[in-house]
């Protein structure tokens, strides 16, 4: 199961990945990001990021050629970026801020079953 929360500050437009980021639900983060039309800078929190299959990855190759950055917390989420070359955000102090900015939405895509 993939679920995805978007959330947009001042700067910055951020996606958070929870779960499964695979196959159709990664194609359908593609379509997301490709149909926003923000100036904003592209950030994608990894954290919450239990599996990555080989269509996530093209995905997260697709979101770094774009200009993204990615927030990693966890060692999954860290190998990932490191073996994909995927720009780190490093302003921890930042990605608080992001948490506690209000102007974020729900979830916007939930995609899966219980047994993903």
């Amino acid at each position: 199961m993939l679920r995805v929360e978007t959330q947009q500050t001042d700067n910055a437009l951020i996606y958070r990945l929870e779960g499964r980021f695979k196959g159709d639900g990664a194609e359908q983060v593609r379509l997301l990001i490709t149909r926003s039309e923000s100036k904003l800078e592209l950030i994608l929190d990894l954290t919450e990021a239990m599996f990555v299959d080989a269509v996530g990855e093209d995905v997260l190759l697709f979101v770094k050629k774009l200009g993204g950055k990615f927030i990693a917390e966890t060692a999954y989420s860290q190998d990932i970026c490191e073996r994909l070359q995927l720009p780190v955000f490093r302003n921890h102090g930042q990605s608080a801020q992001f948490i506690g900015n209000k102007g974020g939405t729900g979830p916007i895509l939930s995609h899966g079953s219980r047994h993903s």
